[in-house]
């Protein structure tokens, strides 16, 4: 392994895929890091739509109603995939880990499980959760009150097995919120790629997963929290509350990085997202608790 290269492993977040980091990557490679992303089990290329979502005329109660053939997609799945990636990553260098949105219950239990292999976390607007809790309790809380991603919701479910929602709506407001609550600072034109390469299901598993990180390895790697202060999906006070939640829980500081972006600024600010990310490594320290650090 070189001590001195840095490879980021790229997690997406919820009904994404690996393309959302498709603008991030080479800015990342041309400042001399690697990057490796993937496809997490039972999205992107591992994505199965359900058979109503194709029927014409469209069904929207059937769409609604139908289990999701993701249903049976686990957190243990998710997290494995991203280990054998981390491991991977190990042969190259100090891996840096970071998740976007939902991809951050990931991460945290990929940090659980292999704490030596990772010379720092980062969340990207990221569910970081305390032990015990899940992401469905977290997102209950308060200070995500006004978010606006349970609005795209379709259906029950307990009922689809599956959180669902219809990125391929031809409703007008039904897209005016999907563009609100992810891509509102993104060009129309990036919004309509951006919500073509969307899948409907997410597994129920993820949401309800209790987060299980602990002081002694979790607690280890140093953390990063980038705080996207326009975000309608998971409001900055959601952020800033999972932040002082896990500090609390774990101990230690998570050193927290800003953009004014929406949700997506991988899509909006890669640039700039990229910059965070290549000071990251120079910031991160094993063995000590993270350091506050102005952005």
């Amino acid at each position: 392994m070189s001590a001195s290269k840095t490879v980021f492993v790229l997690v997406h977040g919820g009904w994404h895929n690996r393309s959302a980091w498709n603008r991030v990557t080479p800015l990342l490679e041309a400042g001399g890091f690697e990057a490796m992303t993937l496809d997490l089990p039972g999205a992107g290329v591992h994505a199965t739509a359900p058979a109503s979502l194709d029927r014409v005329p469209f069904d929207p109660v059937a769409f609604a109603t139908e289990p999701s053939p993701s249903a049976g997609v686990t957190q243990d799945q998710r997290t494995q995939a991203v280990v054998a990636l981390v491991k991977e990553a190990a042969s190259r260098g100090r891996v840096v880990l970071v998740g976007h949105s939902a991809g951050g219950m990931t991460i945290s239990a990929v940090a659980e499980q292999v704490p030596t292999l990772l010379h720092a976390v980062v969340y990207l607007a990221g569910f970081m959760v305390p032990t015990g809790m899940t992401l469905l309790e977290m997102l209950r809380h308060e200070t995500l009150s006004s978010a606006l991603a349970p609005r795209l919701f379709v259906g029950n479910p307990a009922i689809i097995g599956a959180t669902r929602i219809h990125p391929g709506s031809t409703d007008h407001a039904y897209r005016s919120l999907l563009k609100a609550s992810f891509y509102h600072d993104v060009p129309e034109a990036d919004f309509t790629h951006a919500a073509s390469q969307l899948h409907c299901d997410e597994s129920n598993a993820g949401a309800l997963a209790p987060s299980a990180v602990t002081q002694g390895r979790f607690g280890t790697v140093p953390r990063h929290y980038i705080r996207c202060t326009q975000d309608c999906a998971i409001p900055l006070a959601g952020q800033d509350h999972m932040m002082a939640a896990m500090d609390a829980a774990i101990g230690g500081k998570t050193t927290p990085h800003t953009l004014e972006s929406s949700h997506s600024p991988f899509l909006s600010q890669p640039a700039a997202l990229a910059r965070i990310l290549a000071g990251i490594p120079s910031l991160a320290r094993r063995g000590t608790p993270a350091q506050q650090v102005p952005t």
